[in-house]
């Protein structure tokens, strides 16, 4: 199929999905259990809703330690005025076997459980392999109907494993677009979208890898949680590929990098990462924020934005200037991006300081 075929053919189904999407009972998109209503906070458009994912104080990361605990997290969260977390596996196992014990701390502190990342304690990600595919369809099969359909959850994002060497071939693609749409289709009877992560290091890091998977895939049964460092530091444009794919962005990870990424037409290496982060909090200058929510304001768009902040750690950005207190740091970075929404983009948070 020609490239002017494909992206007419993209374009045409992504529109019809958001359609068929909009047509949709309310139970086809997260609806075992009953929504908290939250109070609007942007304000222009009051259908955005803002909250993190656990990396901040989990022990996700390179080099990252988990500084505080699940209910530590909730109640926290809910007195800064945030709205939903997405949970890491190490802010879950403990739940694994009784999501209801979950359920009920959130419900308490009036905080949405918006989902968990794949990848949790034993559970398969490469979809790519075709002796391990199998494991990974019925471990995320699995997760899916035991943990986040009985939370409610509308969308799942994914990661995708580790990026084959040298880059994944076409086949190795076809073979990942083909499996997600299957499991897509699985996913959304339970009422969850599957939405993949691009992600510098795995398979769809480079801009040129999302959309051809984005591309092949069904709208009915594929979605993207477009994270902006990421797409950033994979060299593409976050406000440009949110745009082009808007009806299927069912979550926008809120993550910086720095502005001598934009544009790269090589990633930046685990390595270098492991020397010093490549991320940064909000207003790190990689990603054109003030854009972005112009776009998701102008195209009113319905879903969470949520921090994906690594844990600090030692070399970070303001890090050793509070004495390398990992637990004061934590809180450092909380309120240095609640305040960057606040400040910067006009989100109506309340003020916060260490």
């Amino acid at each position: 199929m020609s490239g002017t075929k494909l992206q007419r053919r993209h374009f045409m189904t992504s529109t019809v999905a958001a359609g068929v999407a909009a047509a949709m009972p309310q139970m086809a998109f997260g609806a075992t259990r009953k929504k908290i209503k939250h109070k609007p906070l942007d304000p222009v458009n009051p259908d955005i809703l803002f909250g993190t994912t656990s990396s901040m104080w989990g022990g996700a990361g390179v080099g990252a330690k988990q500084t505080h605990d699940t209910p530590w997290a909730i109640k926290r969260m809910a007195e800064v005025g945030l709205q939903g977390i997405e949970f890491y596996g190490d802010g879950i196992e403990a739940y694994r076997a009784n999501p209801m014990e979950l359920q009920k701390m959130m419900d308490d502190a009036g905080i949405t459980f918006i989902g968990a990342s794949n990848g949790e304690k034993g559970q398969s990600t490469n979809f790519i392999d075709v002796d391990q595919v199998p494991k990974t369809m019925a471990d995320h099969i699995a997760f899916c109907r035991d943990f986040l359909q009985p939370l409610g959850c509308d969308h799942w994002k994914i990661n995708m494993g580790q990026r084959p060497v040298g880059g994944p071939s076409e086949e190795q693609l076809k073979r990942l677009a083909d499996n997600l749409n299957k499991l897509g289709e699985k996913t959304i009877a339970m009422g969850v979208r599957l939405s993949p992560h691009p992600h510098i290091w795995g398979p769809l890091e480079r801009e040129k890898d999302m959309r051809f998977v984005m591309d092949h895939t069904d709208p009915k049964y594929v979605w993207m949680t477009a994270d902006t460092g990421h797409l950033v530091l994979g060299g593409g444009d976050p406000v440009q590929i949110i745009s082009d794919y808007f009806p299927r962005v069912s979550e926008i990870h809120l993550k910086d990098t720095y502005a001598k990424y934009r544009g790269n037409t090589q990633t930046p290496t685990p390595e270098m990462h492991k020397e010093a982060s490549v991320y940064h909090n909000l207003g790190g200058g990689g990603v054109d924020f003030p854009a972005l929510f112009k776009l998701l304001r102008d195209r009113h768009f319905k879903g969470w934005a949520i921090f994906d902040v690594d844990g600090p750690r030692k070399g970070d950005d303001g890090y050793d200037a509070i004495g390398g207190n990992r637990e004061l740091a934590v809180d450092d970075y909380i309120s240095h991006n609640i305040n960057y929404l606040r400040d910067v983009i006009g989100i109506k948070l309340p003020p916060h300081s260490t």
